[in-house]
């Protein structure tokens, strides 16, 4: 697909649509969809698990491509928390990751937070941060006090 038909297909679509065509580009190991979901601008961030602090497209986009060389990412988010306010949408996610190993299909999980920005094309990624998780899904969770 051309970049300008990958760019349109998440326009005028929420945070959540263009998370959804993320996954989809990481999934399919299109670089050029993936790149698709990001802002413009020269601040946007990615942390890969363990890796280093990756800053704006051309560090992002070499990244993704040595991924890519490896094969498509299997990961599915689920479990999504999400913020939204002013301009901006906070997703925190659990990440399914499917791997094939020596022992057949395994799963591992990791634990990632979308930061999405409204701007003047629409929602898009503006930082991706990715932690390792444990091999079984491991949720915290208090209920809160009324802040008011």
């Amino acid at each position: 697909m051309p970049k300008s038909r990958q760019r349109a297909a998440v326009l005028g679509g929420s945070a959540d649509d263009v998370e959804a065509a993320f996954y989809e580009a990481l999934q399919h190991g299109d670089i050029d969809a993936l790149m698709a979901c990001w802002a413009d601008e020269d601040e946007i961030v990615c942390v890969h698990p363990g890796g280093p602090r990756l800053v704006g497209a051309q560090a992002i986009r070499g990244a993704f491509e040595a991924m890519f060389a490896q094969g498509s990412i299997r990961a599915t988010p689920e479990r999504v928390r999400r913020i939204e306010a002013l301009g901006a949408a906070v997703h925190n996610v659990l990440e399914r990751i499917d791997l094939m190993t020596a022992e057949g299909p395994q799963h591992a999980w990791v634990v990632a937070t979308n930061v999405f920005v409204k701007t003047a094309e629409g929602w898009r990624l503006a930082a991706h941060h990715a932690s390792p998780g444990r091999s079984e899904v491991v949720e915290v969770t208090v209920p809160g006090q009324l802040l008011h």
